[in-house]
């Protein structure tokens, strides 16, 4: 499959509605070559600020431009912008209700050799339980650029994560992004599979093993973890009555949480979470550390299967 990086199409988004409205402005804490806002930074430099390691100075200012009218792109690693930051976007963003966009790259452990330090498995949850904030975690490079074109005509905080590595492409150019709604990519009858971020790949391709096995899995991709689109989620769950969700992301908090939370209330069925089992990564490829700890095609496979067996 063609492979593009979720933060070359944030990059390239930000230089078109940079074009198109002039209250566009970018925010970097030091790592505009990472981000890749460096692109936004060459064409309208007088439009980026780079704040210096500081990001708690960066969302801070960024409410602020928020407050005289501007539309802020505020980036750096999930791990910082979510975790060093989070008191600002609690009070300077959040409990003001302000137009501020946090567009985070290198989340999860496909972050690869930086290590533990430097992999955010905890950014879904400390943002989803965020009044006023919406979460997006788009699942490949076109549904990253439409995610970012929504999140600049939208009205209030946005938290978009996004991966450093390139990953596999899902979609095409002119794909529809739906702001609170899931996506069924794939039907099935055994199980749903409810997946976010890189492990939608993951997840479509655990299918074709099962499918060799005799079980047949729906894929769901939920790029809105925050609004949760309840309805969608009973809906793909009424025919299979068994739910697995999948992510790159500690268990405890994140999509399986969110998910949990729904049916629990509104349709309870068995389900599993797969994703980081309350651990911190380690340094490795991208590759090595999805096999490692459980979260490849193949392991999805295993734990699917398994799951199904044990329940039908």
């Amino acid at each position: 499959m063609e492979k593009k990086a979720m933060r070359e199409g944030y990059g390239e988004t930000l230089v078109k509605l940079g074009k198109e409205n002039k209250n566009i402005v970018v925010l970097d804490a030091d790592l505009s070559g990472s981000t890749k806002t460096i692109m936004f930074a060459k064409e309208f430099p007088e439009r980026f600020f780079n704040m210096g390691i500081a990001e708690q100075d960066m969302i801070a200012t960024a409410a602020g431009l928020a407050t005289v009218g501007k539309i802020p792109f505020a980036s750096s690693f999930a791990m910082f912008a979510s975790g060093r930051a989070w008191e600002m976007v609690r009070q300077a963003v959040c409990l003001g209700n302000k137009n501020v966009k946090i567009c985070a790259t290198h989340g999860g452990i496909t972050v690869g050799e930086d290590g533990a330090t430097h992999q955010a498995l905890e950014d879904i949850a400390v943002m989803r339980v965020l009044p006023h904030m919406s979460v997006i975690v788009p699942a490949d490079y076109y549904e990253a650029q439409k995610a970012v074109e929504f999140a600049a005509q939208y009205k209030g905080p946005v938290y978009i994560r996004m991966t450093r590595s390139s990953t596999p492409v899902i979609f095409g150019k002119d794909y529809v992004f739906e702001y609170g709604k899931v996506k069924v990519l794939r039907e099935g009858n055994d199980i749903t599979v409810f997946s976010c971020g890189v492990m939608v790949a993951e997840s479509l391709k655990a299918t074709k093993i099962l499918e060799e096995k005799g079980i047949s899995v729906k894929v769901v991709n939920v790029s809105t973890i925050k609004p949760i689109d309840v309805e969608g989620i009973i809906k793909a769950v009424k025919d299979t009555k068994l739910a697995i969700t999948v992510e790159e992301h500690n268990v405890i908090g994140g999509l399986g949480g969110a998910i949990s939370e729904v049916l629990s209330e509104h349709f309870p069925v068995k389900i599993k979470r797969i994703g980081m089992e309350d651990k911190f990564g380690r340094s490795g490829k991208a590759g090595d550390l999805l096999k490692y700890f459980g979260l490849d095609s193949e392991s999805i496979a295993e734990k699917v299967e398994e799951f199904v067996s044990k329940n039908r």
